[in-house]
């Protein structure tokens, strides 16, 4: 594997330079297919983006020996149990503490708790937009005075920039809460 990256490396970054500390150090690599397409990308990173490394509820066991905890077997599909000294628990958990400078997306636009009420106002909103317009939308000349036109639909704005146009692409269906 290192022998098939480096070459990559070499073919496409040819100015760039790796130490050789990095070539002859060991690599641990295990790689695993999660699934196809856009849902299986989404499951996987939600894993990761909405939730902390071990809930309480996993938590069996803790006392000056170590902590017990039970994790899913993926091949069998049963919970099992673990024991881990405080500090490998600890070294563990802490891997999933972001460095400094890095969020978790939650903390971000609408997932920001100052913007709770955009977000579920933008829930209440789900429906289909109307086809698009086009640039200028000149109402047509009524044929006498007294019928009245209605104004034309503006397009939808963005509420950050106030510039661009927001175009819907497609809602991604919720899914159902996981099994416990």
């Amino acid at each position: 594997m290192r022998g098939k990256v480096r070459a990559l490396l070499r073919q496409r970054c040819p100015d760039l330079v790796v130490p050789d500390v990095i070539w002859h150090t060991d690599w641990i690599a295990h790689l695993t297919a999660w699934g196809q397409g856009e849902q299986a990308v989404l499951d996987y990173l939600a894993r990761y983006v909405f939730r902390v490394a071990i809930t309480n509820a996993r938590i069996t066991g803790l006392d000056d020996g170590g902590v017990t905890f039970t994790w899913r077997d993926r091949k069998s599909g049963q919970r099992r149990a673990c024991r881990l000294s405080s500090e490998e628990f600890m070294r563990r958990f802490l891997q999933h503490v972001l460095p400094r400078g890095l969020h978790k997306i939650r903390y971000f636009g609408l997932w920001h708790p100052t913007h709770r009420e955009d977000a579920a106002r933008m829930l209440q909103l789900q429906a289909p937009p109307a086809a698009p317009l086009p640039e200028t939308v000149m109402p047509p000349e009524p044929a006498d005075a007294e019928v009245t036109t209605t104004p034309p639909i503006e397009p939808r704005i963005c509420p950050h920039c106030h510039q661009g146009r927001l175009i819907f692409i497609r809602t991604l269906p919720r899914r159902q809460a996981m099994g416990a």
